[in-house]
């Protein structure tokens, strides 16, 4: 493992948008990071407190728009929140440049360029480099996060979906067809209001969107493949939902008819033991309240009592925050894990309650 030296130097890319966000309320008072540049295409020459109005006082760095070799030297590592499609190219000239990359975008977590073509309607801009990030779920991967240069955050609906379903796949019980149902709240649209997207439209509503098609499917296909699940396909509707963080997941499994509802509670709390972040709940199912604004998964299992052919339905829950478990926190959870840190450095506040 390298030796650091402390603070680590860290740049924002997408510095404006909700992840921008999220990223800096932890980094900036994170106590083994100084961050140094914040880069976007919009506010340029504001202040960050200009464009978010809670980080008020934590820096006086202003936007800028930078390329990636005018970042490189006043950086050791950075943290890029742009767009899929848009980040490949510039995450790909950060690594070239020898920093250590975060990028929160889908473009480098499947293995597969015809997935990403299918699922994000472009061919990939960097075909050639998939495969070359670590998948940045410390569930799944804490090791070799600690050992890499790049790593892919995962996505908030495929988080909370592989979370939920992981146990299953570890233990060797998840196989065939999986039907998924998520709610999901606005802030995951990002901060450019869109019809169909901006808060006012769906504030009284919900709408299911991209039936079957939603560009996480094939990403949680193949993390719960890699974690033991076989021949595992995934029909996923998401469910645009009145709030602004969260998600809360609803997973139909069917496993081995002889599986206990004991052996079930056993599963969920071997694949999460020693995973600080992870609630296994058992008096009560998830819910968002109990989680957003914070780190923390709530997972629960309902062990379904009907056998048919040899195999019985469970629902696997899971709730989570969109933006920071789903999405920026998981990433300075990867950070952590990177720079040799216990992987909670600075992840560990509750929420408030109410």
């Amino acid at each position: 493992m390298r030796q650091e030296n402390f603070p680590i130097r860290v740049a924002v890319v997408g510095a404006t948008g909700y992840g921008g966000a999220e990223l800096l309320r932890h980094l900036l008072v994170h106590p083994a990071v100084a961050v140094t540049k914040l880069v976007a295409k919009d506010s340029i020459g504001k202040h960050l407190d200009d464009v978010h109005l809670s980080l008020a006082g934590l820096t006086d760095l202003i936007i800028e728009d930078l390329a990636p070799a005018e970042v490189a030297p006043h950086a050791d590592l950075v943290c890029v929140g742009l767009p899929h499609r848009v980040s490949a190219d510039i995450v790909a000239a950060y690594v070239d440049l020898g920093l250590r990359v975060i990028d929160l975008s889908g473009d480098y977590r499947l293995l597969d360029a015809s997935l990403y073509q299918t699922y994000y309607e472009a061919a990939h801009p960097q075909p050639q480099r998939l495969g070359q990030f670590v998948y940045g779920l410390p569930e799944m991967n804490r090791q070799a996060i600690q050992g890499a240069q790049a790593v892919a955050s995962p996505g908030c609906f495929a988080t909370a979906i592989t979370l939920a379903l992981l146990p299953l796949a570890k233990a060797g019980w998840l196989q065939g067809r999986l039907q998924v149902t998520a709610m999901t709240g606005s802030s995951g649209s990002g901060a450019n209001p869109a019809l169909g997207t901006h808060h006012p439209l769906r504030a009284q509503t919900l709408r299911a969107y991209k039936p079957l098609n939603h560009q996480h499917v094939p990403e949680v296909e193949q993390n719960l493949r890699q974690s033991g699940g076989r021949d595992v396909t995934l029909d996923f509707v998401p469910v645009s939902a009145p709030l602004v963080r969260g998600i809360l997941t609803t997973c139909y499994a069917e496993i081995p008819a002889e599986v206990s509802k004991t052996e079930l509670k056993a599963a969920l709390h071997q694949c999460f033991s020693g995973h600080r972040l992870i609630r296994v709940l058992s008096g009560r199912l998830p819910e968002v309240n109990a989680v957003a604004s914070s780190m923390y998964v709530e997972i629960a299992a309902t062990y379904g009592e009907i056998v048919r052919d040899g195999r019985r339905t469970v629902v696997m829950h899971s709730a989570l925050d969109n933006l920071i478990k789903g999405g920026a926190g998981q990433a300075i959870q990867s950070l952590n894990l990177m720079l040799g840190l216990d992987e909670y450095t600075g992840l560990l506040s509750r929420k408030p309650w109410p």
